[in-house]
This record gives C-alpha cells, structure tokens and sequence, in this order.
C-alpha cells in the first residue's frame, strides 16, 4: 500500500509539474500575442500622423495637426509603458526569458529611432528647401496699398547662388539621411516581430 501511495504522490507531482509549464506557456504566448497587438497599435499611429501631416501640407491646418502629435504622442508613451511592463515580467524569475525582455527592448530602442526620425522628416517638409521657402514681407515698407520697398530684393551674385545651393544641398542630405534611417528602423523591427512570431510557433508546439 505504501508503495502504491509512493507512485500515486509522485505522478500527482509529474502532474503539476506538466500543468505549470503549460500554463507558462500559454502566459508567455499571451504576453507576445500582446506584444504584437502594441506593435499593430503604433502601425495604426503612425497611419494617423502620416494621413493628419498630408492634410496639413494641403490645408495648413497647424492646430488640428498640433492636437493630431498630441494625441499620437499620447498613444505612442502608452505603448512603451505597456511594453516596458512586458520586458519586467519576462525578465522575472517565474518566466526567467531575459533573451525575450532583449528582444522587446530592442524593438523599443528602433521604435523610439524611428519616431525621432519621422518628427525630423515632417519638420524639414514643413520647413521646405531654403530657395524655395516663402518670403515674409512684414518687414517691408509700404509706400502706397499695391507698392511696398521690398527688403528681400538684392542683387543675384555667384556668391549668394553658392550659398542657396549650399543649403539645398544640406537640406536634401538631412530629408534623405532621415528617411533611410526611418527604413532601416522598420527593417530591423520587421525582423526582431519576424522573432517573436517564430517564438510564438515554437511554444505552440511544445
């Protein structure tokens, strides 16, 4: 009788064992499930302020567009609140995944690249190319309704002509620096999603 009582405790034991690490399973598939949901949140962010900056170049709309960076703003802080939540329970003894929390942070760090970057695009599109940027006449001196001394005429000299190009030239190498950062900040998150996908197979299948 004690022997069969012996065998009975033990495989109870096995049970819970099995049942625990299940569990642990399904928790860190829910943990990474939510991950990708937070990523598809910022997607749906971005889609917004790209659509909300397009509407202001053609309406010039600032304080709609000013509330629109406020509110993505907010929804973006939310996310990486959510996120760093995440990396703390993954790096808890109970998961034990540090190379999970790795993973998240990583992702973090490009995403925090890539929304500095898209700020600098859309100011340097606001801002436009130094020779073709409006001229403010407020400085100018009126002499009559239709006529004004306009201070911005000056004489075209090789000089000026060089220093217009210049200023294009840097202008055109920010824009194209920022938007191949942008790219390669969205390859690389696209590749560290492609592993926490790979990650979510792989403890389906245990």
């Amino acid at each position: 009788m004690e022997g069969i009582e012996k065998e009975g405790v033990e495989e109870e034991e096995a049970m819970d064992i099995d049942g625990d690490s299940t569990s642990k399973s399904a928790q860190l598939i829910g943990l990474l499930r939510g991950f990708l949901s937070i990523q598809q949140r910022r997607a749906e962010a971005y889609a917004r302020l790209r659509r909300g900056f397009s509407d202001y170049m053609v309406s010039g709309g600032e304080l709609v567009y000013q509330q629109l960076c406020g509110e993505i703003t907010t929804e973006f802080n939310d996310c990486s609140k959510q996120v760093l939540e995440m990396e703390s329970r993954l790096m808890n003894p109970y998961f034990c995944r540090d190379d999970l929390a790795n993973l998240l942070k990583a992702v973090q760090a490009q995403e925090k690249q890539k929304l500095h970057l898209t700020v600098q695009i859309q100011l340097l599109k606001k801002a436009g190319r130094p020779s073709e940027r409006l001229v403010s006449h407020e400085d100018c001196r009126f002499n009559k309704p239709t006529e004004h001394n306009c201070i911005h005429v000056h004489e075209i000299t090789e000089a000026t002509g060089t220093e217009d190009a210049e200023a294009d030239a840097e202008y055109d190498l920010a824009l194209k620096e920022a938007i191949k950062g942008v790219q390669v900040a969205v390859t690389s998150i696209n590749e560290h999603l492609e592993e926490v996908r790979y990650e979510i197979e792989a403890l389906e299948g245990q």
